[in-house]
């Protein structure tokens, strides 16, 4: 075990005694529990409002705050190892989250939101004050305007509850140090006014060397029951990160480096001239809840978003060998590469979004219709300032070399506004007792434009998309059902202004519309949640035709060419009993490339998408020692491609993870102590090999990392 500095104990000592110092008085325990998916939880992102997740023709999952605590999650790129359904696409520690949903990878411009309302996701987005991380599988295109096929990810938002007060330390990896506090109390007269606090404060020190941060939340939520029939809820947020990312491995050559024989725990963003990426985040929204009659409801709902980024980095990218060949998208045989000083600083993402819904029920002869619509406005700008991209040396593998610095800034940004209204319907039909026909459409009239920090390439354009949707449902008995469902989703491009494009440069090309099936079969009951499903996805793809340069204007030509055809089956199952349970999703997915006008590209598979997944999470309380429950979990992913044309593979992996939490009552105080160790056998492997930029990056998996915490409610 790790021995840690007397200076640790103390901060966190520190930390204890200044959070318990916001609230003396002791408070109601709350009662603790500890589940997986609950099939009877509304998922609020599926937007057929409290229809729960068992009676709904989709796929979703609800991850709540507890689960995510006893595994010691910090980060949307955690949530990984939870559902099948998920995997990594470019998670690098320090950095935004990057996920892929069905082999398809989420755009972290369109495909995140909180609390139903649209978010930029290209930060580091903090989980300390959310209640749940809903996912949403498959396409969107009536829950978001324009967004990638593979799904949607919402968070949703801590509110006012009965009165507690719950303070959290803990201690992981090298010597990460964290303190949290949940305090929330309901006052006045019939308790009609609630509030709710969420602060914490993180020492980082994770086992990838040269990656030391901090990290600071503080989050406040409050409601006010007007009447019986008007609720006001306003909620605030601010988190900020520094920290150093970590830059990746490659290809040696044409080599797959062994991972055995790398040190997991090498951060190549090592140099002295290295600096942290710093994440600036404020959030706030105001939701105002009206009831109409008893079957009747209207909603506004109006969130703004405010990120500041400073991103910087120690670059490698390419490289150019000893005998001249240069190695455009790996390093070289030697394992040595060009390192970049790369500077963006001072970048602003700024959003806002109204949604003004009105929803109900009602019937028309022998049909009853549960109906939402309403209208969304959102708004986007970026603005960023000239980057430093500049070669700095010769890096190596092994973390030793030293390059110089260059921090001028040579290299122009782009800034980027955009503006949509989103008109959407949704209606479930129930059209008798065990059939039900549930039916969206989503018309979105969006505007967008981009111009280069120095008032070049300029773009502008506005497109009109619909995204219709359709389900069909039928209760096979109380507790099984079967459903097919068909959806459209959207993506929109622009011809980028540059010159090798000729009279396209900044023309807005056609929108991708993907396309989705799905059916499957859900089941529940008080011992086992299950469900099967079988989805098949087209999404068409651009591409570059000509010799494509510059210095030759009109050389180059972007049109559809074919398109990526992702089919899967996926199973999930939730079995619970009265000790303990598991929680268990695998998907099987095969994803290729066809219809392209050049034949060699068709049946490749996507890079970095593996088509084998599987997760457990097991979970068994000792009898023997009330309040002791034993957890473990299990990870594994098939090998993923390399490089576009499928030459080099890295392997599949397998990883296991151990924990435990035991609940004490003292008195009036209860207390949850948690331990674990994530890869327990101390696998090493690359855990994902993500092709970005036009280069090859390879994440080794991370060491074993042990953690622990207690959290006191008071």
């Amino acid at each position: 075990m790790t021995t840690y500095a007397p200076k640790k104990i103390s901060l966190l000592a520190s930390a204890a005694g200044l959070l318990c110092s916001i609230s003396a008085a002791a408070q109601t325990l709350p009662t603790v529990s500890v589940s997986g998916r609950s099939a009877d939880t509304p998922v609020l992102v599926g937007g057929f409002g409290e229809t729960p997740i068992a009676k709904l023709p989709m796929q979703a999952n609800i991850l709540n705050s507890e689960r995510l605590q006893d595994l010691g999650l910090h980060s949307l790129a955690g949530i990984t190892s939870l559902d099948a359904s998920l995997s990594d696409a470019y998670n690098s520690t320090g950095y935004v989250s990057y996920l892929k949903i069905r082999g398809f990878d989420l755009d972290n411009r369109f495909n995140y939101r909180r609390d139903g309302l649209p978010i930029n996701a290209e930060t580091a987005i903090s989980l300390g004050n959310k209640s749940s991380i809903e996912v949403l599988k498959g396409t969107s295109g009536i829950q978001a305007g324009t967004s990638s096929p593979g799904g949607l990810v919402n968070t949703v938002v801590k509110r006012p509850t009965v009165n507690l007060t719950s303070v959290s330390l803990g201690i992981s990896e090298r010597g990460t140090t964290e303190a949290a506090l949940d305090w929330s109390q309901r006052f006045g007269a019939g308790e009609a006014f609630g509030l709710r606090v969420n602060a914490g404060a993180s020492q980082l020190k994770p086992e990838l060397r040269d990656a030391e941060g901090k990290r600071f939340m503080l989050a406040v939520a409050g409601d006010w029951r007007l009447s019986p029939d008007t609720l006001i809820e306003a909620e605030f947020e601010w988190n900020k990160q520094s920290q150093p990312s970590q830059a990746g491995f490659s290809l040696l050559g044409n080599k797959l480096p062994d991972a055995n024989a790398i040190d997991p725990r090498i951060n190549l963003n090592n140099q002295p001239w290295s600096q942290p990426v710093v994440f600036d985040n404020t959030h706030a929204s105001i939701r105002l809840q009206q009831k109409l009659s008893a079957d009747w409801r209207a909603q506004a709902h109006l969130g703004i978003q405010r990120l500041k980024t400073d991103d910087r980095l120690a670059y490698a990218y390419g490289c150019t060998a000893a005998d001249g060949t240069y190695y455009a998208d790996r390093y070289c045989p030697d394992g040595s590469f060009d390192m970049y000083d790369f500077r963006s600083e001072n970048e602003r993402r700024n959003s806002d979004a109204l949604d003004l819904s009105l929803a109900g029920k009602f019937a028309t002869g022998s049909l009853q219709h549960q109906i939402s619509t309403g209208v969304l406005f959102s708004r986007f700008n970026s603005r960023f300032q000239k980057q430093a991209y500049n070669w700095a040396g010769t890096g190596t593998i092994d973390g030793k070399s030293i390059t110089t610095a260059d921090p001028s800034l040579t290299d122009e940004n782009t800034n980027r506004d955009e503006s949509s209204t989103e008109l959407y319907l949704r209606d479930a039909i129930q059209l008798s007792s065990d059939w039900q026909a549930w039916v969206g459409l989503r018309a979105t009239h969006l505007k967008r434009e981009s111009v280069r920090t120095d008032g070049s390439r300029p773009t502008s354009y506005s497109q009109n998309l619909t995204t219709p949707w359709l389900g069909l449902s039928y209760a096979l008995s109380p507790q099984l059902m079967a459903y097919a469902s068909w959806g459209e989703g959207m993506e929109s491009e622009v011809t980028p202004n540059r010159k090798r494009y000729g009279d396209q440069a900044g023309r807005a090309l056609n929108a991708l519309k993907s396309q989705q099936y799905e059916i499957g079969l859900k089941a529940g009951s008080n011992t086992v949640d299950w469900s099967v499903n079988w989805f098949d996805v087209n999404r068409p793809k651009w591409r570059d035709f000509g010799e494509c340069s510059d210095s030759r204007p009109g050389s180059c030509v972007r049109r559809a060419d074919g398109q990526a055809h992702h089919q899967g089956l996926e199973a999930q199952a939730d079995l619970k009993w009265g000790s303990g349970g598991v929680i268990a999703s695998a998907m099987k997915l095969k994803a290729r490339r066809s219809g392209s006008a050049e034949a060699s590209v068709n049946g490749l598979k996507p890079e970095n998408v593996p088509e084998t997944t599987l997760r457990l999470q097991g979970r068994q309380n000792i009898a023997a020692l009330p309040g002791l429950q034993l957890q473990a979990g299990l990870s594994y992913e098939g090998p993923r491609a390399v490089l576009p044309d499928n030459s080099i593979s890295i392997p599949g992996w397998t990883r296991l993870d151990a924990g435990a939490r035991f609940d004490q009552s003292l008195g009036r105080q209860w207390l949850i102590w948690r331990v674990g160790v994530d890869n327990l056998t101390n696998r090493r492997a690359w855990k994902e090999s993500p092709f970005q930029f036009d280069h090859v990056y390879l994440y080794p998996m991370a060491p074993r990392t042990f953690r622990a915490s207690l959290e006191i409610s008071l």
